[in-house]
């Protein structure tokens, strides 16, 4: 997995924003957590209420860093507070990206993800860390297939997840 794919996107600033003011930068570990049949792990959020009220989408588990914490260790944290999943920090990202996302209370931020690979046998996922906004927009999980993925009509972030799933596998 010696290859790294990065990938620059953008969007639209809401018009309260203006190009001047600075956006803050939020860091984030996200986890590409695969099965034995390299099925990858994707959350279903639903947005009931806030800037996003209406919105639903599949992600990748994952969540921002913590005053003082590396990506890595990110990566370690949020999978096992997410999942129950134990693993030890990963070495690299095989992905990272930056773009403009609005957050659940509307501010927008300049998003600053990197991509862990994590292969594990336990597909039973536990929820009993979650926060209690997780447990309010996280209404199901489920183990994807590529196949799947490529003929969905949801919406599923990042977009480009097919591509970098068949780079990781066939890198293997």
């Amino acid at each position: 997995m010696s290859r790294l794919l990065r990938i620059r996107r953008s969007r639209k600033i809401s018009p309260a924003q203006s190009p001047e003011t600075p956006l803050r930068t939020r860091c984030s570990a996200r986890l590409l957590v695969l099965s034995p049949t390299n099925e990858v792990l994707l959350f279903k959020f639903r947005h009931k209420a806030g800037a996003l009220a209406g919105k639903e989408y599949w992600a990748t588990p994952g969540g921002g860093l913590e005053h003082g914490e590396t990506f890595e260790v990110a990566a370690v944290r949020e999978l096992r507070e997410e999942t129950g999943i134990e693993m030890h920090p990963p070495e690299s990202h095989v992905a990272q990206r930056r773009f403009v996302m609005q957050m659940p209370d509307g501010e927008h931020v300049l998003a600053e993800e990197r991509y862990f690979v994590v292969r594990t046998a336990n597909t039973n996922i536990q929820d009993s860390l979650w926060t209690a906004d997780e447990k309010q927009v996280i209404s199901e999980y489920k183990w994807w297939s590529i196949d799947e993925l490529k003929v969905t009509t949801d919406t599923v972030w990042p977009e480009e997840l097919v591509s970098w799933l068949l780079s990781t596998i066939n890198s293997d």
